[in-house]
């Protein structure tokens, strides 16, 4: 019975317990009414659960359309770029549309920029102008610069880097007259003062880029001016803003790689480029701007110039530090710099010093005179032969080539010219003088060659009838002179069949010559000859 009992006991007891398992579970029959209730109670929860996340689910689409509303991209922005006429600004901003070549304009250029959020898929247009270099376009800025638009415009003032001595006076011009046609605007004290107030603040409350950055970079910050209240703002400096004009400014230098130019054509060292950069950020210290050192023939920092501007109007993600390394590729972002960080300029100067006038030390190189050769073209062939023709004819017919002998010939064939005297064609039983027989030097060719035969004849009589002659040697000839008669006076070797011929054809010239004296020339000398036979 005690087991009876004790199995009794242990069937009770799982008995129990299948019954308290089963109110757990819901399927006891002794506690059938509750669980409907329960289950009722179960169903109407789940019901209003879905309606609370039907609404929430609704809430958050409206909260998010709304927050878009919001955060879509404002139009009206204006960039407004001034700087003297060849500094690059049209060239500056076509660059950065993606266009190579672009017309400059005149007066007043109007252009735009292209801005695309694709985190939200939403795209506007950056107006932007372009003011002439010539100060006497400047009344058109009333066309980009309204008093209702100031508070949304930027100003660029656009320095050329290859021409560092305008520099400064380029940046001072072009600010006064900024400042000049706000003042003309007639813009009430408390907004002006209130744009001037927004522009200390952006720039005290600038931070370095480091670890600070947003998760999403690619998420533009719509946040409010309030949720930066509580951040810790730090004094300006002494020389920082004290010429706020109310709007953001931005100074870019064009035309950075002119730099290694000025190095090897004007001797500018390294302590001359940091003189330039000292001066320049003192003066964007003054306007609280920002600089850029760009160039748009290596395409260096045009990227870096875009993003700055659609960061300051649009508030997209800017994460890039300042660069003051790099002398032809300077960025220094508005809030950055200060007198200190300047000063590290100054410790390189060796032959410079921090307060040298800026015109002083950066002067206007001296001009070259190029002295530009003049090209030689070569005329046209038949032009150049016409000209020849022409001057040939021009000329006598001696000049032009062979002289033309007009002179009388003797039958053997021989020239004869007025010049030459009986002299130097009569043998004589003497040898001719030296001086008696001189060739003029300007005596042309062919009387010259007359010359030396004649003298070649006379040497070879004068050898044959200077040897020892025969008895029959003088008066051997018929009627002539005393030259005649020397002439027969031939040596008894001159009898020889080879030579008889010549020696008589020489003898009838000289009979020949002696019979017609007349034919003489007046002026011809006398030899020496011929007197001792007259």
């Amino acid at each position: 019975m005690a087991a009876a009992a004790a199995g009794g006991r242990r069937a009770s007891s799982f008995g129990s317990s299948s019954s308290g398992l089963g109110s757990v579970a819901g399927f006891s029959s002794s506690s059938s009414a509750p669980t409907a209730a329960t289950n009722k109670n179960n169903e109407e929860l789940r019901a209003g659960g879905d309606e609370d996340d039907g609404q929430n689910l609704w809430s958050c689409i409206l909260s998010e359309v709304s927050t878009r509303s919001r955060s879509k991209l404002p139009s009206g922005k204006n960039v407004l770029l001034l700087g003297e006429d060849g500094a690059g600004k049209t060239s500056l901003i076509g660059k950065i549309q993606g266009i190579e070549e672009y017309k400059k304009g005149r007066g007043m250029e109007y252009l735009y920029l292209n801005v695309h959020d694709e985190d939200r898929d939403d795209q506007t247009r950056c107006n932007v102008w372009i003011l002439d270099g010539d100060l006497y376009h400047k009344g058109l800025l009333k066309f980009a610069m309204e008093a209702s638009s100031l508070k949304d415009t930027l100003i660029m003032l656009v320095v050329d880097m290859s021409r560092p001595w305008t520099a400064l006076d380029s940046l001072q011009k072009w600010a006064s007259v900024v400042r000049e046609h706000i003042d003309k605007l007639k813009i009430p004290p408390e907004e002006i003062k209130e744009m001037e107030q927004k522009l200390i603040r952006d720039f005290q409350e600038y931070i370095e880029p480091g670890e600070d950055f947003p998760a999403s970079p690619q998420r533009r910050n719509t946040s409010l001016q309030e949720d930066k209240d509580d951040s810790v703002i730090l004094p300006l400096g002494a020389d920082t803003l004290t010429c706020n004009l109310g709007i953001p400014v931005v100074v870019v230098c064009t035309k950075c790689d002119a730099i290694s130019v000025l190095e090897k054509e004007h001797d500018y060292r390294d302590e001359h480029f940091d003189f330039i950069q000292s001066h320049i950020r003192r003066f964007c210290l003054q306007y609280g701007a920002a600089l850029i050192y760009t160039s748009v023939k290596e395409n260096k920092n045009i990227d870096l110039v875009y993003k700055y501007i659609v960061q300051k109007f649009y508030g997209f993600p800017f994460n890039v530090p300042a660069v003051v390394v790099e002398k032809d590729a300077v960025f220094i972002p508005s809030g950055w710099d200060n007198d200190k960080k300047i000063g590290i300029l100054h410790e390189n100067f060796q032959t410079l010093k921090a307060d040298d006038n800026f015109e002083d030390i950066i002067t206007k190189p001296p001009v070259r005179k190029f002295v530009h050769e003049k090209e030689i073209v070569a005329e046209d062939d038949q032009v150049f032969l016409m000209k020849q023709q022409s001057q040939l004819a021009k000329q006598p017919p001696t000049a032009a080539g062979r002289p033309v002998d007009a002179s009388p010939r003797v039958p053997g064939g021989s020239p004869r010219t007025p010049n030459r005297s009986i002299a130097s064609n009569v043998a004589s039983v003497t040898p001719i003088p030296t001086g008696s027989k001189k060739i003029d030097p300007n005596m042309k060719a062919g009387a010259t060659s007359e010359g030396v035969l004649a003298n070649f004849f006379n040497s070879l009589l004068s050898k044959k009838t200077g040897s020892p002659g025969g008895p029959g040697g003088v008066g051997g000839s018929q009627g002539g002179s005393g030259t005649g008669g020397a002439g027969s006076n031939l040596p008894p070797s001159a009898k020889k069949s080879g030579q008889k011929p010549v020696l008589t054809d020489v003898q009838a010239e000289l009979d020949r010559i002696s019979r017609k004296p007349e034919m003489t020339s007046p002026t011809a000398p006398t030899s020496p000859t011929e007197s001792e036979a007259s």
